[in-house]
Protein backbone atom coordinates (compact mmCIF):
# COMPACT_ATOMS: atom_id res chain seq x y z
CA UNK A 1 0.00 0.00 0.00
CA UNK A 2 1.31 3.42 -0.96
CA UNK A 3 1.69 6.09 1.74
CA UNK A 4 -0.83 8.90 1.87
CA UNK A 5 0.06 11.99 -0.12
CA UNK A 6 -0.64 15.08 1.97
CA UNK A 7 -0.39 18.42 0.26
CA UNK A 8 -0.93 21.81 1.87
CA UNK A 9 -2.11 24.78 -0.11
CA UNK A 10 -2.15 28.42 0.94
CA UNK A 11 -5.56 29.86 0.08
CA UNK A 12 -6.64 33.43 -0.55
CA UNK A 13 -9.89 35.33 -0.90
CA UNK A 14 -10.24 33.83 -4.37
CA UNK A 15 -10.59 30.39 -2.76
CA UNK A 16 -13.52 31.49 -0.59
CA UNK A 17 -15.94 28.85 -1.98
CA UNK A 18 -13.58 25.98 -1.12
CA UNK A 19 -12.91 27.44 2.36
CA UNK A 20 -16.67 27.90 2.85
CA UNK A 21 -17.38 24.26 1.95
CA UNK A 22 -14.74 22.94 4.36
CA UNK A 23 -15.57 25.35 7.19
CA UNK A 24 -19.29 24.57 7.01
CA UNK A 25 -18.43 20.87 7.01
CA UNK A 26 -16.27 21.42 10.09
CA UNK A 27 -18.99 23.30 11.97
CA UNK A 28 -21.58 20.64 11.06
CA UNK A 29 -19.39 17.62 11.82
CA UNK A 30 -17.75 18.88 15.02
CA UNK A 31 -19.94 21.58 16.59
CA UNK A 32 -18.41 20.81 20.01
CA UNK A 33 -14.96 21.82 18.74
CA UNK A 34 -15.67 25.45 17.87
CA UNK A 35 -16.95 28.58 19.54
CA UNK A 36 -18.49 29.58 16.21
CA UNK A 37 -21.72 27.79 15.41
CA UNK A 38 -22.94 26.52 12.07
CA UNK A 39 -25.95 28.83 12.36
CA UNK A 40 -23.57 31.82 12.68
CA UNK A 41 -22.29 31.14 9.17
CA UNK A 42 -25.54 30.14 7.47
CA UNK A 43 -28.52 32.22 6.35
CA UNK A 44 -27.64 35.92 6.60
CA UNK A 45 -24.11 34.98 7.72
CA UNK A 46 -23.43 33.00 4.54
CA UNK A 47 -22.28 35.78 2.21
CA UNK A 48 -19.38 35.75 -0.23
CA UNK A 49 -17.98 39.01 1.13
CA UNK A 50 -17.92 37.59 4.67
CA UNK A 51 -16.02 34.49 3.53
CA UNK A 52 -13.59 36.64 1.56
CA UNK A 53 -13.08 38.89 4.59
CA UNK A 54 -12.33 35.84 6.76
CA UNK A 55 -9.55 34.86 4.35
CA UNK A 56 -8.29 38.44 4.20
CA UNK A 57 -7.48 38.86 7.90
CA UNK A 58 -4.35 41.05 7.78
CA UNK A 59 -1.22 38.93 8.11
CA UNK A 60 -3.11 35.62 8.04
CA UNK A 61 -1.82 32.33 6.62
CA UNK A 62 -4.82 30.22 5.53
CA UNK A 63 -4.33 26.58 4.60
CA UNK A 64 -6.28 23.77 2.97
CA UNK A 65 -4.93 20.23 3.33
CA UNK A 66 -5.46 17.70 0.58
CA UNK A 67 -5.11 13.97 1.08
CA UNK A 68 -4.54 12.09 -2.15
CA UNK A 69 -5.90 15.12 -4.04
CA UNK A 70 -9.08 15.50 -1.95
CA UNK A 71 -9.57 18.60 0.31
CA UNK A 72 -9.81 17.25 3.87
CA UNK A 73 -8.72 19.94 6.31
CA UNK A 74 -8.23 23.61 7.10
CA UNK A 75 -6.50 25.89 9.54
CA UNK A 76 -5.17 29.43 9.77
CA UNK A 77 -2.37 31.24 11.45
CA UNK A 78 -3.14 34.82 12.43
CA UNK A 79 -1.18 37.50 14.25
CA UNK A 80 -1.90 37.19 17.96
CA UNK A 81 -2.54 39.78 20.59
CA UNK A 82 0.76 41.36 21.50
CA UNK A 83 4.19 41.41 19.92
CA UNK A 84 5.79 38.06 19.22
CA UNK A 85 2.53 36.08 19.40
CA UNK A 86 0.83 34.14 16.62
CA UNK A 87 -2.43 32.20 16.93
CA UNK A 88 -3.61 28.99 15.28
CA UNK A 89 -7.37 29.08 14.55
CA UNK A 90 -10.10 27.16 12.69
CA UNK A 91 -8.31 23.79 12.81
CA UNK A 92 -10.29 20.86 11.39
CA UNK A 93 -9.61 17.59 9.60
CA UNK A 94 -12.42 15.50 8.13
CA UNK A 95 -13.16 12.20 9.89
CA UNK A 96 -11.95 10.05 6.97
CA UNK A 97 -8.54 11.76 7.06
CA UNK A 98 -7.95 11.68 10.82
CA UNK A 99 -5.08 9.62 12.13
CA UNK A 100 -3.15 9.96 8.87
CA UNK A 101 -0.84 12.88 9.70
CA UNK A 102 -2.92 15.68 8.16
CA UNK A 103 -3.39 17.64 11.40
CA UNK A 104 0.30 17.35 12.28
CA UNK A 105 1.24 18.75 8.86
CA UNK A 106 -1.22 21.65 9.22
CA UNK A 107 0.14 22.52 12.67
CA UNK A 108 3.72 22.26 11.41
CA UNK A 109 3.02 24.64 8.54
CA UNK A 110 1.40 27.21 10.84
CA UNK A 111 4.41 26.91 13.14
CA UNK A 112 6.77 27.46 10.18
CA UNK A 113 4.75 30.54 9.16
CA UNK A 114 4.78 31.85 12.75
CA UNK A 115 8.57 31.55 12.89
CA UNK A 116 8.84 33.48 9.61
CA UNK A 117 6.77 36.28 11.16
CA UNK A 118 9.25 36.33 14.07
CA UNK A 119 6.67 35.07 16.54
CA UNK A 120 8.11 33.73 19.77
CA UNK A 121 4.94 31.97 20.92
CA UNK A 122 2.18 30.14 19.06
CA UNK A 123 -1.16 30.00 20.88
CA UNK A 124 -4.48 28.28 20.27
CA UNK A 125 -7.75 27.73 22.10
CA UNK A 126 -9.53 24.41 22.61
CA UNK A 127 -13.14 24.01 23.67
CA UNK A 128 -13.78 22.26 27.00
CA UNK A 129 -13.90 18.48 26.68
CA UNK A 130 -12.19 18.29 23.28
CA UNK A 131 -9.69 15.72 24.52
CA UNK A 132 -8.71 14.43 21.06
CA UNK A 133 -7.57 17.93 20.09
CA UNK A 134 -5.69 18.38 23.36
CA UNK A 135 -3.79 15.11 22.75
CA UNK A 136 -2.96 16.29 19.21
CA UNK A 137 -1.69 19.65 20.39
CA UNK A 138 0.31 18.20 23.28
CA UNK A 139 1.94 15.76 20.85
CA UNK A 140 2.96 18.84 18.85
CA UNK A 141 4.57 20.55 21.85
CA UNK A 142 1.75 22.71 23.22
CA UNK A 143 1.13 23.14 26.96
CA UNK A 144 -1.38 25.03 29.08
CA UNK A 145 -0.78 28.76 28.70
CA UNK A 146 -2.02 29.56 32.20
CA UNK A 147 -4.53 32.14 31.02
CA UNK A 148 -8.31 32.10 30.68
CA UNK A 149 -9.82 31.56 27.27
CA UNK A 150 -12.93 33.14 25.80
CA UNK A 151 -16.28 32.41 27.37
CA UNK A 152 -18.25 29.70 25.56
CA UNK A 153 -21.42 30.96 23.80
CA UNK A 154 -23.69 29.11 26.25
CA UNK A 155 -21.78 30.49 29.24
CA UNK A 156 -20.92 26.95 30.41
CA UNK A 157 -17.18 27.49 30.60
CA UNK A 158 -14.16 28.95 28.91
CA UNK A 159 -11.92 27.79 26.13
CA UNK A 160 -8.61 26.27 27.21
CA UNK A 161 -5.61 28.23 25.92
CA UNK A 162 -2.51 26.26 24.94
CA UNK A 163 0.82 27.68 23.82
CA UNK A 164 4.15 26.62 22.41
CA UNK A 165 7.41 28.55 22.71
CA UNK A 166 8.96 28.87 19.27
CA UNK A 167 12.26 30.57 20.13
Amino acid sequence: MLPDVIELRVVTQEDWALWRRLRLSALAEAPHAFVSRLSDWQGEGDREERWRARLAIPGSHNLVAELDGEPVGITSGVPGEGAGVATLISMWVSPQARGRGVADRLIGEVERWALQTRAEVLKLAVTPGNEHAIVLYRRNGFDDAGEPGDLMPDGSGRERVLSKKLR
